[in-house]
């Protein structure tokens, strides 16, 4: 116990010490070879003279962390993929790369994909995807401005409907649009790029129709734009719209030098960019539910203060979400979602030290509850960011979130319907994976499982969800999943996204913070936790080193990691153990 102690005092002191001096959390996103190929590219199309110091550090930078089979992956630290190497080798054909960077990128396409034949290469990009086309259309499309696909290249770039947008918002969700809910700046520029260089047949009336569209559909892409320029705070989808735009001669249409100026902020030091600019409620939200009773009178009610100028007081452009939600971060380009807007009202009723203070932040809480329940999928489960936008995977109803949201409204139960609960129950038992009782997450992943899913971080995250709204392992369903959790051990005592995968600090840190919950006496779940303790000390260094791994999913299969997770998780982790000794 000494041991743990010490390493619990070691672990709060340094997310303690990551607290910002405005007093809350923005952590540290990782910089991202997809994120500064794209906007190497889109600056390059807007005015490859006028923007050449921030292209040619681009390009450097992809050129000094091309990993050594030849390819890029998502960090500095991912294995290498597809569809962040296509977009590298169109960035560095664009930048001017050196040749040995080229050839050896060269070399690992032919490998994965069999050539360099443009067709080849658009099916293999297709097939990763599937029916969504959020991230497939932008890589072809980047590929071909880049030049990478020959002839008739803007052929194989799907022609994306974006006369859909004129119909109402709330229609999008029955209209079935290709792409996902907050990719919506995307279909526009996107599909009118296509339009512009691969038109129908002036005879088809869809010609005509695309044609008028784009002129109603244009002002649009301003009113979706975010004072800070970013769309999302995110340089992929930023970066995407703008060179579309460029590509298809709208370089002065009202958004680019909007664009092009968060482009040039978000650039680091490096010459590198980050997926989004920050992270910050949801990593202030998760510091306030690791640290709880840790933080001084001052630090609660000025975290407080700060997460209720948060909330969302009108309707969201961006996905005509109703008042009451939260989204990720701080800066203009956030969207209301479901998780953040459960994390805020699970930190704001442990930020309050009595009733009569949480009764004081009842009023924006319950406002909080009340977009929750709206968003509430007739599945019972909780999406993202859409109610009802449910056939593709990033807008799904998606069970941790339900877990999240089951914690938040038992906090605030006065104004939760039983109805809602149990529809919400009744989903996370139907999404338990068939002969596992675990559940896959929508947000994380590993890139080293078989489907590149995470059942082990979806599991825990659940449990931990579900323990907060009061329930117990005597449930058999949920005792079925600590078992799983149990089993899913690593040999050395970690845990990774599935048995058989290397242990992380992030995964090994949720799962032991679950089964600790838990309050299960079974001697494998308890040799489970002892193990594991052990393992993460050690690689922690008892509470002073937190290397990330990444295992988080940002627009559709986007790696990346987060340097506050692993201290978040591990000090949660720690406690929970302490406080519930096995």
């Amino acid at each position: 116990m000494d041991r743990l102690d010490q390493a619990i005092a070691s672990t709060r002191s340094h997310l303690l010490s990551l607290m910002n001096a405005e007093g809350h959390w923005e952590g540290e996103l990782s910089s991202s070879a997809l994120s500064t190929a794209t906007a190497v590219v889109a600056l390059w199309l807007v005015d490859a003279s006028a923007h050449a110091s921030y292209i040619q550090a681009g390009a450097r930078w992809l050129e000094a962390h091309q990993n050594e089979d030849g390819g890029w992956g998502d960090t500095a630290i991912s294995k290498s993929n597809l569809s962040t190497t296509l977009l590298c080798w169109a960035a560095l054909g664009r930048a001017g790369g050196e040749a040995r960077t080229e050839q050896r990128c060269e070399a690992w396409i032919t490998q994965v994909v069999g050539s360099l034949e443009p067709e080849r290469i658009a099916r293999a990009v297709t097939a990763r995807y599937g029916k969504d086309k959020t991230f497939s259309v932008p890589i072809l499309m980047m590929a071909t401005l880049g030049g990478r696909l020959g002839e008739n290249a803007w052929r194989r770039v799907l022609a994306l409907p974006f006369e859909l947008a004129v119909f109402p918002r709330a229609w999008f969700g029955a209209i079935g649009l290709p792409v996902v809910s907050y990719a919506l700046p995307a279909l526009i520029a996107i599909g009118h790029a296509r339009f512009c260089h691969a038109p129908p047949a002036r005879w088809s009336p869809l010609y005509w129709l695309r044609r008028w569209a784009w002129t109603k559909v244009r002002p649009m892409l301003t009113e979706l734009h975010p004072s800070s320029g970013g769309y999302l705070e995110a340089t992929p989808l930023t970066s995407f719209v703008t060179m579309a735009l460029a590509g298809a001669g709208e370089k002065h249409h009202p958004c680019v030098p909007k664009a092009v100026e968060f482009l040039q902020r978000s650039m680091r030091a490096d010459g590198s960019w980050p997926i989004d600019t920050n992270l910050a409620i949801w990593g202030t939200t998760l510091s306030i539910k690791a640290l709880d009773d840790d933080l001084s009178r001052d630090q609660k009610l000025s975290l407080k203060k700060w997460l209720l100028s948060q909330q969302y007081t009108s309707i969201h452009p961006f996905t005509n979400a109703a008042p009451g939600g939260w989204a990720w971060t701080h800066l203009p380009g956030g969207v209301p979602d479901a998780d953040d807007t459960a994390g805020t009202l699970i930190a704001l009723h442990m930020l309050g030290e009595s009733d009569a203070e949480r009764q004081a932040v009842a009023p924006q809480a319950k406002a909080g509850v009340k977009w929750l329940l709206g968003l509430q999928n007739r599945d019972g489960g909780m999406p993202t960011f859409c109610r009802g936008w449910g056939t593709l995977p990033f807008d799904r109803s998606s069970p941790e979130l339900s877990a999240h949201a089951l914690w938040a409204w038992r906090l605030w139960k006065e104004t939760v319907p039983e109805a809602a609960v149990t529809a919400a129950v009744s989903y996370l038992k139907k999404a338990q994976l068939k002969g596992s009782a675990a559940w896959e997450p929508l947000w994380f992943g590993n890139e080293h499982t078989a489907e590149e899913t995470n059942p082990v971080y979806g599991t825990a995250q659940v449990l931990s969800g579900l323990f907060g709204a009061g329930f117990t392992a005597n449930e058999p369903w949920i005792k079925d999943a600590i078992d799983w959790l149990a089993a899913a051990q690593h040999v050395s005592g970690g845990w990774g996204g599935s048995r058989d995968v290397a242990p992380s600090l992030e995964e090994t840190s949720v799962v032991l913070k679950a089964l600790a919950q838990s309050s299960v006496n079974d001697p494998k779940v308890c040799e489970a936790i002892r193990r594991g303790v052990d393992w993460l000390l050690n690689a922690t260094a008892e509470g002073t080193q937190f290397n990330a791994s990444p295992i988080g999913l940002y627009f559709a299969r986007l790696w990346y990691h987060e340097t506050l997770y692993p201290v978040i998780w591990t000090l949660s982790a720690l406690k929970a153990v302490r406080s519930h000794p096995h």
